[in-house]
C-alpha cells in the first residue's frame, strides 16, 4: 500500500518524501505545482492536480491503494493571508475537507497533518506546550486551527485517526544537496539572509530592535527540515502501531535572535551580509519557541541537526549550487 503525500513537491513535503523513500515506503506525491517544484521530487509516483477539485481527488483514491495520508498542501505565508484571507480558507480548509471526504469514502483512516505553532498566537508560556491555548493572530494560523478542529470531529465521528504536528521555521536543506528551500516570493529569514550573501539582495531587514530580548530582536525556533521530515515518519508509524490521535509540537528547544542568525550566517558564508533596521511588523511576538518534550518522550524523536550553524551550512550548500532555485 502507498502513503499519499499532498504538497509533496513543496519544501517540507519533498524532504518528507525523501525520508519515506529512505524508509522503503511506497510513496504517491500529489501536488498542483502551483508553489511546488517537480524537480524536488526524488522518487515515488507524482500526480499533478488540485485538492480543491473533488472529482480529481476522489479519482486518486479510487485508482490507488492508499494506506495513509501525510497532508502538507497549503498556502503558508502569514502576510499574504492577511491580505486575502478567503483565498487561504479556500485553499487550506476547503481542500482539506475534500481530502477528508475522499479518505472517508475510500476507507482510509490515518492522516498526519502539517500544522503550525501559529495556531497558538501570542504564547502563554515559553517554550510553548501542546496544552496551551490556541488563539491565532492571523488568518493563516486560523485556517490551520480550523482544520485541526475538523480532524477532531473526523476522528470522533468517522474514525479517521490523526497526528497533528505544530512547528515553526523549518530550515536548512537535504544533506545530499539535491533539494532545498525555494519559495517565490521568499519570506523566510535564513534564505533571505543567504540571498544577501549571494548578492541577490542588497541587505537583510531587521524588523525592530527594542523587543524584550537580550539583543532587542525577535527570538525564533529553527528546526532542520530533515528532522521535521523524520518526525512525520514517526507520526505515521505511531498511527500504524496504536491507531490513536495525538498532537505534538516540534522545535529546537532553543531560540535564536534575528541578530544571532545573521551573525552565524556571516560565519558560515564568509560574507559581510549587510543588515538594516526596519520598523516593527504588526503581530510579531518577541519570543516563539516550542517545546518538543512530548514527541521526544512518546515517539523517541531525536533531532540530528539541531545546531543552527549546521542548519545554515546545509542551506548555504544548496543555495550556492542552486542560485536560481530549481530554475538553475
Amino acid at each position: 500500500m502507498s502513503i499519499l503525500v499532498t504538497g509533496g513537491a513543496g519544501y517540507i513535503g519533498s524532504h518528507t518524501v525523501a525520508e519515506l523513500l529512505e524508509n522503503k515506503e511506497d510513496v504517491i506525491i500529489l501536488d498542483s505545482l502551483e508553489r511546488g517544484h517537480k524537480e524536488s521530487v526524488l522518487g515515488g509516483k507524482l500526480i499533478i492536480g488540485d485538492l480543491r477539485d473533488k472529482e480529481f481527488i476522489n479519482k486518486v483514491f479510487k485508482e490507488n491503494d492508499i494506506e495513509a495520508v501525510i497532508h502538507f498542501a497549503a498556502y503558508i505565508e502569514v502576510g499574504e493571508s492577511t491580505v486575502d484571507p478567503l483565498k487561504f480558507y479556500n485553499n487550506n480548509v476547503v481542500s482539506t475537507l475534500n481530502l477528508l471526504n475522499a479518505m472517508n469514502e475510500a476507507g482510509v483512516k490515518k492522516i498526519v497533518f502539517s500544522s503550525t505553532a501559529a495556531t497558538y498566537g501570542e504564547p502563554e508560556n515559553i517554550p510553548i506546550l501542546e496544552t496551551d491555548k490556541t488563539l491565532p493572530t492571523n488568518p493563516y494560523g486560523e485556517t490551520k486551527l480550523t482544520v485541526e478542529k475538523a480532524l477532531k470531529w473526523a476522528d470522533s465521528c468517522l474514525g479517521i485517526k490523526h497526528v497533528i504536528l505544530r512547528y515553526f521555521n523549518a530550515s536548512g536543506a537535504h544533506m545530499s544537496g539535491k533539494i532545498g528551500e525555494d519559495h517565490n516570493p521568499e519570506t523566510h529569514l535564513i534564505p533571505l539572509i543567504l540571498q544577501v550573501a549571494l548578492g541577490k539582495r542588497e541587505d537583510i531587514k531587521i524588523f525592530g530592535t527594542d523587543y524584550p530580548t537580550p539583543d532587542g530582536t525577535c527570538i525564533r525556533d529553527y528546526i532542520h527540515v530533515t528532522d521535521l521530515a523524520n518526525a512525520h515518519v514517526l507520526a505515521l508509524n505511531k498511527l500504524r502501531n496504536d491507531n490513536s490521535s495525538q498532537i505534538y509540537n516540534l522545535g529546537n528547544g532553543k531560540g535564536f535572535s534575528v541578530k544571532e542568525v545573521i551573525e552565524i550566517a556571516r560565519k558560515v558564508t564568509g560574507q559581510p551580509i549587510k543588515s538594516v533596521v526596519a520598523p516593527k511588523r504588526t503581530g510579531d511576538p518577541a519570543i516563539l519557541v516550542a517545546s518538543s518534550e512530548k514527541i521526544i518522550k512518546e515517539l523517541k524523536w531525536a533531532p540530528r541537526y539541531n545546531d543552527l550553524e549546521t542548519i545554515i551550512e546545509t542551506a548555504w550548500t544548496w543555495h550556492k549550487t542552486h542560485p536560481k532555485g530549481y530554475n538553475i
